[in-house]
């Protein structure tokens, strides 16, 4: 196993393995942190964060043990709890209904994922199901890996996605008949 290999690796404090994680998982992590926060100086921040909690659990011997992406995630997940816990005021994202309807929805979905609308409609979304839209659409993660992160079954992510995109497109359609 590769992944098992680069944990030892990591657990030894081999640089050149700490350096090919965060090479391979920086990106996909500032990615879905910007995405959920909308704030690209607050992303980069808690990408930092992230790392630094790894190093942290690597070094007291509490690596991951299944799915080295799945447990990044997951980091990053409670960073954006604790910031949303602390702030006063909830920055969303933007709906637009075109994405929805388009035959590449994941590409259509980023480039929209900045506009008004799904900023409004996100916010009458769960948590979870902000986070199942996120990184289905957004990071293009499949169910398996999105159930992984959540620690879900495949089928409740799928539930999730159905009910948040059910919920998305009553949001744009009240949006757009006012």
């Amino acid at each position: 196993m590769i992944e098992a290999a680069l944990r030892e690796r990591a657990e030894d404090l081999d640089p050149v393995a700490l350096a090919e994680i965060y090479d391979q998982y920086a990106g996909k992590i500032y990615s879905y942190i910007y995405h959920r926060t909308g704030d690209a100086v607050l992303a980069e921040d808690l990408v930092g964060d992230v790392f630094v909690r790894m190093l942290e659990a690597v070094r007291s011997d509490r690596a991951w043990q299944t799915s080295l992406q799945g447990w990044l995630y997951r980091i990053a997940h409670n960073l954006i709890v604790d910031h949303f816990r602390r702030a006063t005021k909830r920055e969303g994202v933007e709906l637009d209904e075109r994405w929805m309807a388009a035959e590449h929805p994941t590409h259509t979905f980023e480039g929209l994922f900045a506009s008004n609308q799904l900023q409004l409609g996100m916010r009458f979304l769960t948590e979870e199901q902000q986070q199942v839209v996120v990184l289905k659409f957004v990071e293009g993660l499949s169910n398996v890996e999105v159930a992984d992160v959540l620690g879900k079954s495949e089928g409740a992510i799928k539930a999730l996605q159905h009910r948040g995109l059910s919920a998305l497109r009553r949001v744009v359609s009240a949006h757009v008949e006012a």
